[in-house]
């Protein structure tokens, strides 16, 4: 039998097969109602890139941020007009029925501003600090003022590391150490060790103020792909605390997609992180949801969540020169992910169903039939009907100019029939 033949009769698993690593153990910390740590599933989070102290349009981006699948928001804290804003921001979305974990991104000032807006700190879901970024002269004294509000409030906090804005007095120490050193090690790898240092030794320090062990997650962002997976792999071997993953400035486009897809799929397949961003720049006026669905894509492709009805679709050739069948799969694509927000609490289950667009007979039929409900369109020079499968079983046959139309009728019939158990 030809090796094209046999895709034809390869059953359909039932459940994905993931030939990764075991998750790494860790503890398990609560951010609002969202469990983050290896008993849980990997989180999707993200961040908005408003003006905070504009409560109203911060406050809209977190619920499109959130109504998107993003678990968890974080939001700029930077001076007093955006402290003073969070309360606000947190009851616009309370009076929208949104129980959105809030995190607040704290740098230079953070000390300052949580003890002086105590509404801000109550209001938050967690604190992120960088302990490269909370004073020289006075940072120990900064970090603790910073911790104990957070154990005031009951909070967690993230000890985020960034490459870009190390501590440099514990990195000239260890660069200095290096150099008088009978063995000197490359500098990049020193500069890796104070990453974890820094990580580490801050969460020892949160820790003898008071914190809790299982309220602390850490991070140690690197921009460089092969760095950040060993800078990790590191610090997985060294803490049990939560890991949150990403890429720190990935870039616009394709080069910051293609780059955290690297990064992470790495590090998760290894069984390593808890909760990921994606950190996109995007386009003037971009959608920034575009980095909630990039997480939740690298995160269902290597078959560790779901988070939507997966869509399969030919890249298209030279049988195909009418671009139809891409329309087809663009305007599915957007369909599911609006029906979403509500199938995702109405239709269980749903996020496993496969859905399959293809262009021609070459693929189209056997794709079709892989799939719960697939549709293979007329190639260039073949007959102008569109065979419809379901369950792997020829269903009906649509022809004319409602095609699109009548196939998200029949998809919508086989949601309803399968997933919350009505009829057509």
């Amino acid at each position: 039998m030809p090796p094209c033949a046999l895709a034809y009769n390869y059953p359909k698993p039932k459940s994905p097969t993931v030939p990764f690593a075991s998750r790494r153990k860790s503890v398990t910390t609560w951010v609002r109602g969202v469990p983050v740590g290896s008993d849980h599933p990997v989180v999707v989070q993200s961040m908005t890139n408003t003006d905070t102290a504009d409560a109203a349009g911060t406050a809209d981006q977190v619920a499109e941020l959130f109504e998107a699948g993003s678990q968890k928001v974080r939001i700029t804290v930077n001076n007093d007009e955006a402290a003073r804003a969070v309360p606000e921001i947190r009851q616009r979305l309370t009076d929208r029925g949104l129980d959105v974990p809030l995190i607040g991104d704290f740098h230079y000032n953070g000390h300052l501003l949580l003890a002086k807006y105590p509404a801000c700190a109550a209001a938050l879901d967690k604190y992120r600090i960088n302990p490269g970024n909370v004073g020289s002269k006075h940072r120990d004294a900064n970090f603790t003022t910073i911790v104990q509000a957070a154990i005031d409030h009951d909070k967690p906090v993230r000890i985020g590391v960034n490459w870009g804005s190390l501590d440099q007095d514990l990195l000239t120490q260890m660069m200095d150490a290096n150099a008088s050193s009978t063995t000197p090690r490359d500098a990049k790898d020193v500069y890796m060790d104070a990453m974890l240092e820094s990580a580490l030794r801050s969460a020892a320090l949160a820790e003898e103020v008071g914190l809790a062990h299982d309220k602390i997650i850490v991070s140690a962002k690197i921009s460089v792909v092969p760095d950040l997976v060993e800078c990790y792999r590191r610090l997985a071997a060294r803490c049990d605390y939560p890991l949150h993953l990403g890429l720190t400035e990935a870039g616009m486009g394709n080069k910051g997609v293609v780059a955290s897809s690297a990064a992470l799929a790495i590090l998760l397949a290894e069984g390593i992180g808890d909760t990921i961003r994606v950190s996109l720049t995007p386009k003037p006026n971009g959608d920034r949801r575009e980095e909630v669905f990039v997480a939740q894509q690298i995160l269902q492709s290597l078959g560790l969540r779901s988070f939507a009805p997966q869509v399969t679709a030919c890249p298209g050739c030279g049988r195909t020169t009418s671009t139809f069948f891409q329309h087809m799969a663009e305007d599915i694509q957007g369909y599911l992910r609006e029906q979403m927000p509500i199938w995702r609490e109405t239709r269980p289950g749903v996020v496993e169903m496969k859905v399959a667009v293809m262009g021609c007979v070459v693929n189209g039929p056997g794709e079709s039939k892989h799939a719960n409900i697939g549709i293979s369109l007329p190639g260039t020079f073949e007959e102008p009907k569109a065979p419809v499968y379901v369950d792997g079983k020829l269903f009906t046959t649509l022809k004319g100019d409602h095609i699109v139309k009548e196939f998200l009728v029949i998809l919508d019939r086989y949601v309803d029939r399968n997933y919350k158990g009505g009829v057509d």
